[in-house]
């Protein structure tokens, strides 16, 4: 009966339209493991909160102007005029909600690379999914199966494998990592409130009210803290388009969309396969070559994420029905 029962759970995910769900997760990974590099990269000229403030506002330009289009189109189409949406105070309080915990987590994993490597800043950034299987439990009371948190331990076990070697780490090194690790309390908070939202409103709505929101709250805090606000080479001007472009809106956008099918549990899981990725891209562009504990700790990530994929709890409607 258990053999039953985790191949149907199995064959649910590789279902369509779960299917589509897990390849736009899986495209936005890979757009997001750019955000350390590009981040990185922005920091060479503007500060760590100037960097993401670029992100927000120019993130929000381009969710306004495609709301624009879309809604013309609409508008050409039906030839009729379309009321315009009203939103309840719950779902404003999520949107702002969902703004305040992009904000704080872009803030402090950006300070967090610039003091220490892209390889370790990433992995505890992606820490994540502790703090939203505990967070779904405690306030939305969500419940997992035994094989999604066997494999959930699995793979954070893997992350604090390097943790546990960066210990005896330079002080600003460790305050890096520290960092990054808040900047996970956050981020586990994100999936969560996305997937409240994504029963109601669009992926586009919700980044853009993310998007506009993180703006307004980054502006006083550049302006009070840094002495540059906008990037002055073209060089620059490129990195944080393209940190808007492919993180903001390719990585996060399907990333929204995928929690509409797939539990934020499992979601959040799956970005530990982030720095998977993003330490190799660091170890081309700026020579961060990986430790013994970084492929170890890869390993048992990736072995983590497997086993969580093959349970119940990684569908979407599954996790409530478990009892």
């Amino acid at each position: 009966m258990l053999k039953v029962k985790l191949k149907f759970s199995h064959e649910q995910l590789l279902a369509t339209p779960n299917t589509v769900a897990l390849t736009s997760l899986v495209v936005s990974l890979v757009a997001l493991s750019f955000s350390p590099i590009l981040i990185r990269l922005s920091e060479g000229e503007l500060g760590p909160n100037a960097t993401i403030f670029n992100r927000f506002w120019i993130s929000t330009v381009a969710f306004v102007l495609w709301n624009g289009f879309t809604a013309a189109r609409r508008r050409v189409s039906n030839s009729q005029l379309e009321k315009p949406q009203l939103y309840t105070i719950q779902q404003i309080l999520l949107l702002v909600g969902v703004g305040f915990v992009m904000f704080a987590t872009l803030a402090l994993w950006a300070w967090s690379l610039a003091h220490t490597s892209v390889a370790n800043s990433t992995l505890m950034h992606n820490l994540a999914p502790l703090f939203t299987v505990l967070a779904g439990w405690l306030i939305w009371g969500k419940r997992f199966d035994s094989k999604f948190l066997f494999g959930m331990f699995i793979a954070l076990a893997g992350a604090c494998l390097l943790a546990y070697c960066d210990l005896s780490s330079p002080g600003d090194i460790l305050q890096g990592d520290l960092a990054a690790i808040l900047s996970a309390v956050f981020l586990g908070l994100y999936p969560l409130i996305v997937e409240q939202l994504r029963t109601q409103l669009s992926p586009v709505t919700i980044m853009t009210w993310c998007s506009a929101i993180g703006t307004i709250l980054l502006l006083p805090v550049v302006i009070l803290t840094e002495d540059q606000l906008f990037p002055r080479s073209l060089t620059e001007w490129f990195y944080v388009i393209s940190l808007a472009l492919i993180c903001q809106i390719l990585g996060l956008g399907l990333y929204a969309y995928s929690l509409n099918r797939l539990s934020s549990g499992f979601v959040s899981l799956c970005d530990l396969f982030v720095p998977v990725l993003s330490t190799q891209e660091a170890w081309v562009l700026f020579s961060e070559q990986p430790n013994w504990a970084t492929f170890v700790s890869f390993a048992v990530i990736l072995f983590g994420v497997y086993v969580t994929s093959t349970s119940k709890s990684a569908v979407k409607g599954e996790v409530e029905s478990i009892q």
